[in-house]
């Protein structure tokens, strides 16, 4: 098949505004907020087939821990066409779900949500395979190029485009720890990240005993899923995780100003030692889990525990995993060691879900065409500015064009970088800063807290008065 060197309706001498690579949660806030603005010219590029937002975890009931309000636009711009209230009205569900008084929702409702909006933006192009972004100094913009894949996954042709931004948003990926990476894969005995759980739920429960390794959020929904499915009595289940205790998410008030504009521009302002630092020391700002998932844990053990005595289920924090093999091509030894106690133990097992988490997706490959350019700090990780974007060499940045990221700058903008309820106020900071003007004016405070002695820079500037138009007398 002869390739087809750009896509249709574009050409070499158009440049675009911007590029998206990748279209997670995050990718697909900025698609949404950047369609109305009129004259912005961009494109979002997927090498999955369609839209798809962590399917092997859409565990029934489980719910994300953000309110609904924190949608793809919402917080940016409460009148969106994609909101998430709107996407209920288009569904002729705003009634049921008054009612049903919900802030949190399901998981598999805010995927269906996601999956609405991106079947319905017309920028987004799926099956398309980014292989390369570089900086052209004679055009003074990024080619960008790309495969585009058919329906089995082959490549179908290649093309070409021009942009003068680009935001990567190409997402995380499972993490498995290094002396559980031998077991994954192998046939034979079931180990398996939590993201394809579902996947292989009904297999796992025809094992005789499972383990599930991680104290966070994933761990504690899938072992209690599986705790649900199993016969009282004979639950042999065992849930191990490194922190000291299956600790709760901190979810105060107060607590949760960590994640708002205000303390991101104060961690940026941070030296970089006391970020890598601070980060360490977060994790339950983050990587908790919640408490109404803790509850319903504790419920289904006491409920076991009247009729059928205590129910055959293990759970042990504080303990690592030093190291793992297969024995017998049956089973599953795992070596562990409490972290308190200094003890060694064996433990054996017919299945393992890895709740081990997810990191970034390393930007190395796809920026090696931008290397020369990147500035990095003194770990060698890209830096990135204020505004999201990377800090390339004076000769791109003179230009005018920008490569941004989004969920790529934990070390640079703290422990909100994940979070979907700061996915709006990103976008709508990068999308002001591409296009040079304020489309989505942004809040000059949002937290009580005042982090830091000295006052952090603020945007829009604190100076900014706003109007009122005073009521007319009706009498």
């Amino acid at each position: 098949m002869r390739p087809t060197p750009f896509p249709p309706g574009h050409t070499p001498a158009a440049p675009r505004d911007l590029v998206g690579i990748g279209i997670g949660p995050f990718n697909l806030s900025l698609a949404a907020l950047a369609h109305p603005l009129p004259g912005l010219d961009t494109a979002f590029y997927e090498q999955r087939p369609a839209f798809e937002w962590h399917p092997g975890l859409l565990i029934e009931g489980a719910r994300i821990q953000v309110p609904f309000l924190a949608d793809l636009v919402t917080l940016a711009d409460p009148a969106s066409d994609w909101s998430f209230l709107n996407y209920l009205k288009a569904r002729d569900r705003l009634f049921p779900f008054y009612f049903a008084e919900r802030f949190h929702i399901q998981r598999a409702e805010y995927d269906a949500y996601c999956r609405w909006v991106a079947q319905n933006l017309p920028a987004l192009h799926f099956g398309h395979q980014i292989d390369a972004v570089r900086w052209n100094p004679e055009r003074a913009l990024f080619d960008i190029d790309f495969t585009r894949l058919g329906t089995d996954g082959e490549a179908e042709a290649l093309g070409r485009t021009h942009t003068r931004n680009v935001v990567l948003g190409i997402g995380t990926e499972p993490h498995v720890p290094e002396p559980l990476r031998p077991l994954t894969g192998a046939p034979g005995v079931p180990v398996l990240h939590a993201a394809d759980y579902l996947h292989h739920r009904d297999a796992l429960l025809t094992a005789g005993h499972i383990t599930v390794v991680g104290s966070g959020q994933s761990g504690a929904e899938i072992f209690l899923d599986l705790l649900r499915r199993r016969p009282p009595g004979r639950e042999r289940l065992h849930w191990i995780g490194r922190t000291a205790a299956f600790a709760p998410m901190e979810y105060s008030k107060l607590g949760l100003e960590h994640f708002t504009p205000d303390y991101t521009r104060y961690f940026h302002a941070l030296a970089e030692p006391v970020r890598d630092q601070l980060i360490t020391s977060q994790w339950q700002l983050h990587k908790g889990i919640d408490a109404g998932t803790l509850a319903a844990i504790h419920d289904e053990l006491y409920r076991r525990s009247l009729h059928s005595g205590w129910p055959d289920a293990v759970l042990t924090p504080g303990v690592r995993v030093r190291t793992a093999g297969r024995v017998a091509a049956t089973k599953v030894e795992l070596h562990l060691e409490h972290v308190e106690q200094g003890t060694r133990s064996r433990l054996t097992t017919d299945a393992v879900v890895l709740a081990t988490g997810y990191r970034e997706r390393p930007l190395t490959a796809l920026l090696a065409g931008l290397d020369p350019y990147l500035r990095r700090d003194s770990h060698e990780r890209p830096r990135v500015d204020e505004q999201f974007r990377l800090v390339l060499d004076p000769s791109v940045t003179a230009t005018g064009c920008h490569v941004y990221v989004q969920n790529a700058e934990l070390h640079t903008h703290g422990v909100g970088t994940p979070d979907l309820g700061l996915a709006a106020w990103r976008s709508a900071t990068i999308l002001n800063a591409v296009t040079g003007t304020e489309p989505y004016p942004l809040p000059a405070r949002t937290a009580f807290t005042t982090f830091g002695l000295t006052p952090q820079p603020q945007v829009p500037p604190p100076g900014r008065r706003v109007t009122l138009t005073p009521l007319v007398d009706q009498r």
